[in-house]
Formats: structure tokens, C-alpha cells, sequence
């Protein structure tokens, strides 16, 4: 009898382990508001009142191991006449369990730190750093598939995405994002990334990223009206970009380092090369003054160039701030500094204030 009580106390324990997942959607999203006041030597300044970004995150979960994740973004508070963008950025299958993944849909390719993860209160300063708009093509997102794991604090990811437009790609490779629309698939982005977070507060990456992107001579049209692949080295822009980023956020320091380089084949401006760098250091003084929350004044210094360390396409930036947390998911923050080319005499100057949040 006592065998018969255990087997169906056995059983019953696997239905109720069965039945403890439920089926569900979540809801998140982020968003932030820019004021922005620029002014290069005695020229009349430019100013400007912006919410950048408001994205709505929609995500369900079919079982423990499958679901789908999505992400739509509006930028500039609206699309007409060309101006403001509308975008699917994420919408992908994903399924995982404890050490493998999977992915295939729109994805985000796992390259810098703020690529996958952007929202506003993950950075210090009010706009994203310059170095993750033309060094990382920040937000870089596209049609394609990954599969990552993780062993031993070191996390992995391998991803394809769709093919860049090589006619775009020149100053960096921004312009040559396809985005996920009618994009073509005949050599394919190849993506590897790894990271270590083994000690408490501490983050260490990097990423290799490859690709031939076709151009407008990778095909001619027989007289039949179909397509036939050129000679496709050199009807192709080849790229590659590595990275390397370290962050810590412990014990009331914060820094952030991130450094990229890109060599170029047939790039349509006659570049070779392209990269660059930024520092990041703040310290929390919440506790120090006796404010709830974390207040960190930071200090920024970068150098990045868009080709060749061409003068007209080489900038430096020194930056410092302040930015306030009064819970994790809020930030509000002020950032002053110059950013300069160096071709020019005189350095731009910058004064920003924003808020941003996620949830």
C-alpha cells in the first residue's frame, strides 16, 4: 500500500511541475527626452527639444524553453515627409535553456556594449556616445539567426544577418545597414562575440564581425531579365570590425571602456581603415550627501576617426556630467563638453540635459 501512496505522490509531483508554467505575455519599452544646445565658435547656437526614442517591448512565452521577443521603435515623435523613423528592431523566436539559445527573426548582433542593451539608464551621458554611433552602428539590427550559450561565467553568441549595402558603406559602416527591409542574404554578416562576468561588477567582451556586402555591380541583367553574380571580390565592400569592451560598476565606481577598429576592402571612398575609442569614469556621491538613489558626475574622453585618420574625419571629444538615479529604472542627467575635428580650429560646444527610462 505504502508503494502504491508513493507512486501516485511521484506522479502527482510530475503533473504539478508540469503544470507550474503558464503560458503569458510581458510588456516593456524605454524612452528618453533630449535637450540639446550646440554652438561651434561665435555662431548662433542651435538648440533643440527632443524625445528621441520611445520603444514598446512585446514579449510571449509559449513554454519554459520557447517564446518570442519583440521591439518597435519611434523615434522623433513621429514619421512624415521623410523626417522620424518607425521601426521593427527586434521580432524573433527564441528558445533556451540554462547553457544553449537560440534565435531566428529580426535580432540585434552581439558587437559593443550598447548594441543589445540601450536603454537610457545603462549609459551616463544624455545622448549615446559618439563612438557607438560611427565606430558600433548602434542601434545595428537586421533579418537573420544566432545561437549562444554560456560555461563557466563565459557567455558565447555566433550570429547571421543579412547582407550590408555596399554602395552605402564609406565613413564607417552605419549607412550600409539594410535594417531588415528587402535586404539580400548572398554573403551574409558573420558575427562572434564572447564575454566573461565572473567577478562581481565586472564585464569583459569583445566581438569579431565579417562580411563581403554587394554592391550595385555585384549583378548584371542578361537579356532575359536575369540576374547574374559579377566577379563578387571585386563587386563587394569587405569589412571587418573588431572590438574589445571592459565594464566595471561596483563599490560606487563606475568605468567603462570600449576600443574598435575596422579594416575595409573596395571601400567606395578609398578608406583602409576606421575606429576609435572612449573612457568612461564616475563615482556614486549619493551616500556621501545623503541622497537616496545613486548621483554620479562622470568624466568622458574619446578619439575616433571615419576613415583614415583624415583630418576632416577625425574627432575628439572630452566630456564630463552628472546623472542621478533616484531608483534603477529613471535617470536623469546633465552633460557640457567640447567635440572637435581635428581639421578645425575651434571645437563644438555641447550642452545636454535628458531623462530616460526603461521598464
Amino acid at each position: 500500500m505504502s508503494k502504491i501512496i508513493i507512486g501516485v505522490l511521484f506522479i502527482a509531483g510530475l503533473i504539478a511541475q508540469n503544470d507550474f508554467f503558464v503560458p503569458g505575455s510581458s510588456i516593456g519599452g524605454y524612452g528618453e527626452l533630449h535637450y540639446n544646445k550646440s554652438q561651434s565658435g561665435e555662431n548662433a547656437a542651435t538648440t533643440k527639444l527632443d524625445f528621441h526614442r520611445f520603444i514598446i517591448y512585446y514579449g510571449f512565452s509559449f513554454s519554459e524553453e520557447w517564446s518570442f521577443k519583440s521591439e518597435v521603435e519611434l523615434e522623433h515623435n513621429y514619421v512624415k515627409d521623410g523626417e522620424g523613423e518607425l521601426e521593427l528592431e527586434q521580432a524573433f523566436v527564441n528558445y533556451h535553456t540554462n547553457n544553449f539559445g537560440f534565435q531566428a527573426g529580426v535580432i540585434l548582433p552581439s558587437v559593443g556594449l550598447l548594441n543589445e542593451f540601450h536603454e537610457p539608464p545603462l549609459f551616463l551621458s544624455v545622448e549615446r556616445p559618439d563612438y557607438s554611433k560611427y565606430v558600433i552602428p548602434t542601434t545595428w539590427f537586421g533579418n537573420g539567426a544566432a545561437v549562444y550559450g554560456s560555461f563557466s561565467d563565459v557567455n558565447w553568441r555566433f550570429a547571421l544577418l543579412e547582407d550590408m549595402d555596399g554602395d552605402a558603406i564609406g565613413k564607417g559602416i552605419r549607412s550600409g545597414r539594410g535594417k531588415g527591409y528587402k535586404t539580400t542574404a548572398y554573403n551574409m554578416v558573420k558575427n562572434m562575440s564572447m564575454n566573461y562576468t565572473g567577478i562581481s561588477g565586472l564585464r569583459v567582451g569583445g566581438s569579431y564581425t565579417m562580411h563581403n556586402a554587394p554592391t550595385s555591380a555585384y549583378f548584371t541583367t542578361d537579356s532575359e531579365g536575369n540576374s547574374i553574380v559579377n566577379d563578387a571580390d571585386s563587386a563587394s565592400v569587405g569589412f571587418s570590425l573588431m572590438e574589445i569592451n571592459v565594464k566595471y560598476n561596483a563599490n560606487n565606481l563606475y568605468a567603462v571602456l570600449e576600443y574598435g577598429s575596422i579594416a575595409y576592402e573596395n571601400n567606395p571612398l578609398g578608406y583602409e581603415t576606421s575606429g576609435g575609442y572612449y573612457v568612461d569614469l564616475g563615482y556614486n556621491v549619493g551616500s556621501i550627501v545623503g541622497l537616496k538613489g545613486t548621483l554620479m558626475p562622470w568624466v568622458r574622453m574619446s578619439d575616433y576617426n571615419r576613415g583614415n585618420d583624415d583630418e576632416d574625419q577625425h574627432y575628439t571629444i572630452n566630456r564630463f556630467g552628472i546623472t542621478y538615479w533616484p531608483i534603477s529604472n529613471v535617470a536623469f542627467k546633465f552633460d557640457y563638453g567640447t567635440h572637435k575635428k581635428e581639421s578645425d580650429e575651434d571645437a563644438k560646444t555641447q550642452i545636454n540635459i535628458g531623462v530616460g527610462y526603461n521598464f
